[in-house]
């Protein structure tokens, strides 16, 4: 069952909050959909799981995550770090929506005040009736702060490479427990 945050705890820094549940994704945003097949079976779809709700998956490709929950729900909060030492920027997000059903895992989570972006980003794990798994990064998003405008169009390559990064990781995650 995927559940939505309610609007009125809702802090969100953009007006299409839920919108990576729904096809098409709004206009006006920079979109991202990328998928890896993660492998086969029950135990790979659960590991894949767990370790996207948990942060896990995150963690392990290179960001630092601070979360206020071990496990998402709506209206979680968590701050990820992006870049390296001096570099390293602060993005805080609200988790808006989560799905723990029998073939689908996995969470949304919108930019707060203060992230270099603005817009919306789902991780999805999801297996097929032949047992296939997928995990799918599904995002729009457009700058939100002078040096994400200055960057232009390599903020979205960016984006695009991370979200396969993170599959590599939990393909391995997921297939090694």
């Amino acid at each position: 069952m995927t559940r939505l945050i309610s609007a009125g705890r809702d802090t969100v820094n953009y007006p299409d909050r839920g919108a990576t549940a729904h096809r098409p994704l709004p206009a006006g945003y920079n979109h991202l959909r990328h998928r890896t097949r993660l492998g086969h079976g029950r135990a790979v779809f659960e590991g894949a799981g767990t370790a996207v709700t948990t942060f896990h998956a995150h963690r392990t490709s290179g960001m630092r995550v601070q979360a206020d929950v071990g496990a998402v729900r709506p209206g979680s909060r968590v701050v990820v770090g992006i870049g390296l030492g001096p570099l390293r920027i602060d993005a805080p997000c609200q988790v808006i929506w989560t799905a723990y059903e029998p073939a689908r895992i996995g969470f949304a989570y919108g930019t707060l005040a203060g992230h270099p972006e603005c817009g919306e980003e789902s991780f999805i794990v999801d297996m097929d009736p032949d047992g296939t798994v997928w995990f799918t990064v599904t995002a729009f998003s457009r700058p939100n702060t002078w040096y994400t405008r200055l960057a232009g169009p390599v903020v979205p390559f960016l984006q695009l490479r991370y979200a396969r990064r993170l599959g590599h990781h939990l393909r391995r995650l997921a297939t090694t427990g």
